[in-house]
């Protein structure tokens, strides 16, 4: 896959890291009781994403 130069590629990637994440994070909820840790670490991931979208489209 090319990287093209206004870094969509890694914006896409960086997406689905934090989609994963966010499936993992509610599987790992749901078997074995909340980790306010993992949860701390996924909206962090969150934040850095919607940064990586903003100015992308900045």
């Amino acid at each position: 896959m090319p990287v093209s130069s206004n870094g969509s590629t890694s914006t896409k990637a960086m997406g689905v890291l934090t989609v994963g994440g966010l499936v993992a994070v509610t599987a790992y909820t749901v078997a074995l009781g909340s980790n306010g840790w993992l949860w701390f670490g996924w909206v962090v991931l969150g934040l850095a994403t919607l940064a990586m979208v903003a100015t992308r489209s900045a």
